[in-house]
């Protein structure tokens, strides 16, 4: 499938794409959400991914209890309109975000939650959409999304295999050019022994696409497994201070986590390598210490070799270990001290 100019630049070989969100941290501030994006850029996240939506267009102001959040989310008890009027950004935000995330070197685009969402993202000029996993089965959005021929980031948490299936095809039929699937849980925060991250290669087996990760779980060690196991996108919430409150701060990481986070996951990329048998430079100076043949006690001329005079000790200047066999019960051919490296010429 063609990449589009987009997605080469993002999916860079052994360069793994690192968003940072900004969810509803911003704790309705714009000067909180340009800190949180600078953070992220000192931290050396490759975007920024902003939420676009209003709680007038995700639910409806209603006291029946279908509409109050229940489980062991942090948000628990709440009301979903009461929760999105907290957590909406103002839309007339998105286009300076943008402007100051691409100064600083880093791409930014969002999730956009209606129809609206998706044309005025349009205007704002994001270089693709993000799908946010409770939106995998509005197909009807996902039409619209795809319509835009942009590229899709899409998460996956919740979603049976058939509706990833769905909603893949709805996407692809509808014209966009190129998919990255993210595994995801979708719990606030998620439990480490829910990551299933063995997904992640079969996500990119089944649908022919490039993956990534979704992460909700604290610390960074989930996400960066994620990346040995084929992870091409790796996506956490970011705050200036999880003490500082709001809807999504207690499964952020803090500036100086997630630069570490950033850090962990380009030492990976580097140990990832390729397939190789060959010895590196720094074997080759190492390799000189392995194991050989030695005579281990002073022999005379013509004393047999047995276990007790000759070994496979380091270092490695006498004959291979596989000729131990050969050597026992032949004779010396000279005198020999302790510690002489065995060779063929001192066999007889």
């Amino acid at each position: 499938m063609s990449q589009t100019n987009f997605f080469k630049k993002m999916l860079k070989e052994q360069h793994t794409y690192i968003v940072a969100e900004l969810s509803a941290n911003h704790n309705s501030s714009i000067e909180r959400a340009e800190a949180i994006i600078k953070a992220a850029a000192d931290a050396g996240a490759d975007a920024i991914k902003l939420q676009t939506y209003t709680a007038d267009s995700l639910t409806i102001p209603s006291s029946q209890p279908y509409f109050k959040i229940e489980g062991t989310s942090c948000w628990a008890g709440r009301t979903f309109y009461d929760l999105y009027e907290e957590a909406y950004m103002p839309w007339d935000w998105h286009q300076h975000l943008k402007t100051l995330a691409n100064g600083l070197g880093m791409d930014c685009f969002s999730t956009p939650f209606d129809n609206t969402a998706v044309d005025y993202l349009m205007d704002v000029g994001v270089p693709c959409f993000k799908v946010a996993s409770f939106e995998v089965i509005d197909i009807p959005l996902l039409k619209k999304i795809a319509s835009t021929e942009l590229p899709v980031i899409m998460s996956t948490g919740m979603a049976t295999l058939s509706e990833i299936h769905e909603a893949v095809s709805t996407l692809r039929e509808g014209g966009c050019p190129e998919i990255v699937l993210l595994k995801c849980t979708s719990a606030y925060p998620a439990l480490p022994e829910e990551a299933n991250l063995l997904t992640i290669p079969n996500l990119a087996q089944t649908f022919n696409c490039p993956v990534g990760l979704s992460d909700h779980t604290l610390g960074s060690a989930v996400a960066v497994a994620a990346v040995s196991l084929g992870a091409k996108v790796v996506e956490k919430h970011v705050t200036l201070s999880r003490a500082d409150g709001g809807p999504d701060s207690s499964f952020s990481m803090e500036p100086h986590e997630f630069k570490q986070l950033v850090q962990d996951i380009r030492v990976v990329e580097k140990a990832l390598g390729h397939v190789n048998y060959e010895l590196t430079e720094k074997e080759k100076e190492t390799v000189a210490v392995r194991r050989s043949l030695f005579v281990v006690k002073d022999m005379k001329k013509g004393e047999l070799f047995t276990s007790q005079n000759v070994r496979s000790i380091r270092p490695g200047n006498g004959l291979h270990p596989r000729y131990l066999e050969t050597v026992i019960g032949r004779k010396a051919s000279t005198d020999l001290e302790m510690g002489t490296p065995v060779s063929w010429d001192i066999l007889h």
